[in-house]
């Protein structure tokens, strides 16, 4: 089995008591990303959480910041933009905008819960060009849920 391709990712922790991101088994796929902050998130509230740390992510990359699936099942918490994208040019703190999908139960976020992941990714930049019509394919212009139907 060969090891999973690795990519340098410069840490700034902009908060040096907690913990930083980090994998919780040799093979998963995003790192886990910490609250810096103490936040009651009432039911349908949300609020950017910030996480303690910035990144450098080299050229040619970005950062996706998805769900903690534990936090989605056992509390209904999500992200609301999910993923969020964390540019190569980006230098700020990662702030995560987490939503209380309960509509009857407040949610305790508690400083150094972990509330997401960071999932680092290849990206390409297209280069769009105009054209007068697109070429034909099996779907064509068939939009959301149209796979879905008989």
């Amino acid at each position: 089995m060969s090891a999973p391709d690795e990519i340098e990712v410069l840490l700034l922790r902009l908060d040096p008591e907690l913990a930083p991101p980090a994998y919780a088994h040799h093979d998963d796929a995003g790192a886990d990303l910490r609250a810096r902050e103490d936040h009651v998130l009432g039911p349908g509230e949300r609020c950017l959480v910030p996480t303690g740390v910035a990144v450098a992510i080299p050229q040619g990359y970005a950062g996706f910041v998805h769900p903690r699936s534990g936090l989605a099942a056992r509390h209904g918490v999500t992200i609301v933009n999910a993923p969020g994208t964390v540019d190569a040019g980006y230098r700020g703190e990662i702030l995560v905008n987490l939503l209380n999908t309960d509509h009857e139960h407040a949610v305790r976020i508690s400083r150094g819960d972990r509330i997401a992941q960071l999932v680092l990714q290849r990206v390409s930049r297209a280069r769009f060009r105009t054209v007068d019509s697109l070429p034909e394919s099996v779907r064509g212009v068939t939009g959301h849920g149209a796979s879905g139907r008989a």
